[in-house]
């Protein structure tokens, strides 16, 4: 699979921030709350096994760039477990990549519209005419 694109790239860091500017200190990182409102929505479709899949295969790749995210698990319900531990060294670039390589999967599986549309129904405050 080729790197997520620029566009993909933009569109994550636009998720992680909304999600950061919602975040209180006691919050998890907001990669796991990007994560985790897709996992809500993507297990409605697609079921627990067919989000992890996706997470493991995004975080695979992410690791490739960003060894740091080796200590990383996904739980077999699709949730992110070992991310707080990482925040400290990286954790924002790190982020963004898991982000960035999860929603190219995404536009990859499903296409581009439907990850749209998943995308502006988790976070409407995102103007539609941004496409990955």
């Amino acid at each position: 699979m080729d790197n997520p694109s620029k566009s993909i790239r933009d569109l994550s860091l636009r998720l992680l921030s909304v999600e950061a500017s919602a975040r209180s200190k006691t919050d998890p990182h907001e990669a796991i709350a990007v994560c985790e409102k897709l996992r809500e929505s993507l297990t409605r479709l697609a079921g627990a096994e067919g989000f992890s899949s996706l997470m493991r295969r995004a975080l695979s790749l992410a690791r490739s760039e960003f060894p740091v995210l080796e200590t990383v698990q996904i739980l077999p319900d699709g949730r992110l477990d070992g991310f707080g531990d990482l925040v400290e060294k990286k954790g924002d670039r790190a982020a963004a990549a898991l982000v960035s390589n999860f929603l190219s999967l995404l536009v990859t599986f499903i296409g581009e519209p439907m990850t749209i549309r998943l995308v502006h129904e988790n976070w409407p405050q995102l103007k539609p005419d941004r496409k990955p």
